[in-house]
């Protein structure tokens, strides 16, 4: 049994902490929210030489601080929620572990402390302060319709990896390496450069009936654009017709179709 004051702290700090909707809750999420934007600054400065040079020692400083900041808060949610291993397996607890164990890596393990650039996924808690956790459901719609279609999508890369080996073989029998195509891989990626539309110019065929191919290759290109999107796109709408968007989503650990008439979340507890 847990003590009056023991509970009552609990569940002032729960307000706090997993409550967006109060006032202190607002200004924690807000205050967490630029907590995590200023380790992100430091991460990054950090790798800037000639900020790095003068202020090595601050770069360390502060990055422990928040480190240390953010495990006082982790600890503090395991502490307060009703069921830990729910918070634990969540959505938003596995990023805010993985948030902090960077750090503590980079003690055995050199350079592990730029993995921290991981808590950038902590932002999307401005989901909840901003009142848009209407459009994790829409998110949803879009992850169940990038399932829906991996196995078409993966049919179609498939088909484009064949594309590219064939054209950037044709490709190094017609220029040789007179032209630049010193061999088949890099003339292969040639080809991904070109059907892609990416187009760096480091090599470009010279004879006619190179340029020919790559002009054909050009006009492919715009179809690894459009078939993947039509894909998508068509499960999307049938995803839609089919009603999954009207369901609600959980703000906490991210899951999706619970009832419309939901109060709490099936899956954790919290309150939609």
């Amino acid at each position: 049994m847990l003590a009056p004051g023991d509970k009552k702290w609990k569940q002032h700090w729960y307000q706090v902490i997993f409550e967006s909707d109060t006032p202190s809750g607002k200004r924690f999420d807000v205050v967490l929210l630029f907590a995590i934007i200023g380790s992100l600054l430091v991460i990054m400065l950090e790798t800037v030489p000639k900020f790095n040079e003068k202020y090595a020692s601050i770069f360390v400083i502060l990055e422990w601080f928040f480190t240390i900041l953010f495990s006082i808060e982790y600890i503090i949610r395991l502490r307060i929620v009703k069921r830990p291993l729910s918070y634990i397996t969540s959505f938003y607890g596995i990023i805010d572990l993985i948030s902090v164990l960077p750090s503590y890596l980079a003690i055995v393990l050199g350079g592990a402390q730029y993995f921290i650039v991981i808590r950038s996924l902590r932002l999307l808690r401005v989901f909840r302060v901003l009142k848009m956790v209407r459009f994790i459901g829409e998110a949803n719609v879009l992850s169940s319709a990038l399932r829906a279609s991996r196995h078409k999508i993966a049919v179609f890369l498939i088909a484009v990896i064949c594309i590219n080996f064939i054209m950037g073989t044709v490709m190094y029998m017609v220029e040789g390496p007179e032209h630049g195509f010193k061999s088949i891989p890099i003339s292969i990626y040639w080809c991904i450069v070109t059907l892609t539309t990416v187009g760096y110019g480091d090599i470009s065929p010279a004879t006619p009936l190179g340029q020919f191919i790559a002009s054909a290759i050009m006009i492919m290109g715009y179809g690894v654009i459009a078939v993947p999107t039509g894909i998508v796109t068509s499960e999307i709408n049938r995803s839609q017709a089919q009603g999954n968007q009207a369901s609600k989503s959980c703000a906490v650990c991210g899951k999706s179709g619970m009832a419309a008439e939901a109060e709490y979340c099936q899956y954790c507890g919290e309150a939609l």
